[in-house]
């Protein structure tokens, strides 16, 4: 009996697959109509600009009205990814919520962990950047191309880097 229900928990995963990041992903659905049907499937997405090829691995993302997701963008989802109001996220970003624990000698990769993504109202992430678990991305704050944000960005500040660390901070607009 336990390996039929594993059976049609791994159908079930194959047909969201299937949907989320093949019908639903494809350049056959317009960037601008692509939300409505992420929204039909379950997700939590207002009218936004998502182009295609970007993989969402769970329904339990978030988007935020005015936000723009560039081409091929990677969408984890172990834990929640809640990504605000006019957000710009350039291509082929990975939002990463899934990771380890650092195991012993004999098996580096530990336990499972899984933490939440945030990505406050008006952040500004660049190519190929990849966000890591548990981190938050403060409103306004801008992450440069390539980084790799391993803390929290506070509001306003500019990162960049391999882990990013912090160019520039502004109070403009606080």
């Amino acid at each position: 009996m336990s390996a039929i229900l594993g059976l049609t928990k791994e159908l079930k995963r194959a047909a969201r697959d299937a949907s989320l990041n093949g019908v639903i992903a494809s350049s056959a659905v317009p960037p601008r109509e692509r939300w409505r049907l992420l929204r039909a499937a379950g997700m939590q997405v207002e009218r936004c600009f998502i182009q295609a090829r970007c993989f969402f691995g769970a329904r339990n993302i978030a988007i935020g009205k005015g936000t723009f997701i560039n081409y091929g963008c990677f969408f984890d989802g172990s834990a929640p990814i809640t990504v605000g109001k006019n957000v710009r996220i350039g291509m082929q970003v990975l939002f990463v919520t899934g990771s380890h624990e650092i195991g012993s000698a004999e098996q580096r990769a530990g336990d499972e962990i899984s933490r939440p993504i945030v990505v406050e109202d008006g952040a500004w992430i660049g190519a190929r950047a990849t966000i890591m678990p548990g981190v938050t991305i403060g409103r306004g704050a801008i992450v440069a191309a390539g980084a790799v944000v391993t803390q929290t960005v506070g509001a306003l500040e500019t990162v960049g880097g391999v882990p990013a660390r912090l160019l520039a901070s502004s109070d403009e607009g606080r």
